[in-house]
């Protein structure tokens, strides 16, 4: 297996374990707020979708592609008015989908481009597509494991049990 393989394919099963949280649910209990935390299972898959898009477009275009999109960070947590779960899956598959026609289409890992300045990232830095997958990875495991405490808390349910 290729080192592209195996970072998509990694990428993949943490997507995998996310959507499973969700399996099941009407758009009120994907909506629902199980803990003093502002997140909802709607809103996570929501805002995994939305970083992973900006960060697919760093990929090829640098820190300037990443603008644009969502201004309101906090609604990126939480279903809007009119907003179903299934329209959040759809949207979430196809970005995993463009995300990973980007990565397949990649000559190689090591094109890396400066960093948006940000305080929690180092002045000057820059971040390879490898550093890039490697961050949505790690973002995406984290999300799930939100979201696995966040569906135990509603009906009982668990990702992996």
């Amino acid at each position: 297996m290729t080192e592209r393989e195996e970072l998509v394919g990694s990428l993949d099963r943490r997507r995998m374990l996310l959507l499973r949280t969700v399996r099941d649910l009407t758009d009120e209990q994907a909506a629902r707020r199980t803990t003093v935390s502002e997140l909802t299972l709607g809103g996570l898959i929501k805002h995994c979708a939305a970083v992973e898009a900006r960060w697919a477009r760093f990929i090829t275009g640098g820190a300037e592609a990443m603008r644009g999109g969502d201004e309101d960070w906090a609604g990126q947590f939480r279903m809007a008015e009119g907003e179903t779960l299934a329209g959040l899956l759809d949207g979430y598959r196809q970005v995993a989908l463009e995300t990973d026609g980007t990565l397949r289409g990649l000559p190689d890992f090591d094109l890396a481009h400066p960093l948006p300045p940000a305080p929690w990232f180092e002045p000057g830095a820059r971040w390879s597509a490898r550093q890039v997958v490697l961050h949505l990875i790690a973002e995406t495991a984290q999300h799930a494991g939100h979201a696995d405490i966040i569906r135990e808390s509603l009906d009982g349910a668990k990702s992996m049990g």
